[in-house]
């Protein structure tokens, strides 16, 4: 059997209610071949975090899929995630935190990073052995960088590096050449939860365009 190597990755809208959220991710998990999710949490009490991730993290893993926090390592460890994403745009000596947040998550978890405002930063990041690097995910003023800079910033890197490359999609019209660029991972975000026909139905189009773009592996 065979199956693209680019693989679907969802980012979650700001997560303040978790039961409510829970029926969409389950059904958008089921949808087809969802590698993993990022949750997105608004809150700063790090308790109530907690919890989030402990209502929304079976749902993911017991679809197969990887549940990543958007926050800090101590969060998703606690609440039994697969791992943390972590946003170094903003930060001064990202070198230290991410060190410090591999050493809380490693071997078993994941940790991904974002927020990479140029190449030479990208491979900072890489050099810090995180286990993906993502590019084009939304600001935090909400504002995206244009299609065409993260089609080439990921293209540049699924050339290069062995680490894996997460490109974030920002409609569904994107996802096709993302994912011919080489990238392991679209990501897909409003683009999902705002469909008119509800996430699995923008699921099954994102999966389709990935498989109509990309070589299958054994």
């Amino acid at each position: 059997m065979t199956k693209p190597f680019c693989r679907l990755y969802l980012v979650s809208p700001a997560v303040t209610d978790p039961r409510a959220f829970a029926p969409v991710l389950k059904a958008a998990c089921a949808a087809g071949d969802v590698a993993a999710v990022l949750l997105r949490l608004v809150t700063d009490d790090e308790r109530a975090a907690v919890n989030i991730v402990k209502d929304l993290a079976p749902i993911v893993q017991d679809a197969g899929a990887a549940l990543i926090v958007a926050g800090p390592a101590a969060v998703a460890v606690r609440g039994g995630a697969d791992g943390a994403h972590l946003d170094i745009r903003s930060m001064e000596e990202p070198a230290g935190v991410l060190e410090d947040a591999a050493s809380q998550l490693r071997p078993q978890r994941i940790l991904g990073v974002g927020g990479l405002k140029s190449r030479h930063i990208a491979m900072q990041a890489g050099e810090a052995d995180v286990d993906y690097v993502m590019f084009g995910e939304p600001r935090p003023d909400g504002s995206i960088p244009p299609a065409s800079e993260t089609l080439e910033r990921a293209g540049w890197w699924a050339a290069i590096f062995s680490i894996p490359c997460v490109a974030f999609a920002p409609t569904l019209d994107d996802v096709g050449p993302l994912a011919a660029a080489g990238v392991e991972f679209v990501a897909l975000g409003d683009a999902a939860w705002t469909h008119p026909a509800g996430p699995a139905a923008a699921i099954s189009e994102a999966l389709a365009s990935i498989a109509a773009n990309v070589p299958a592996e054994p």
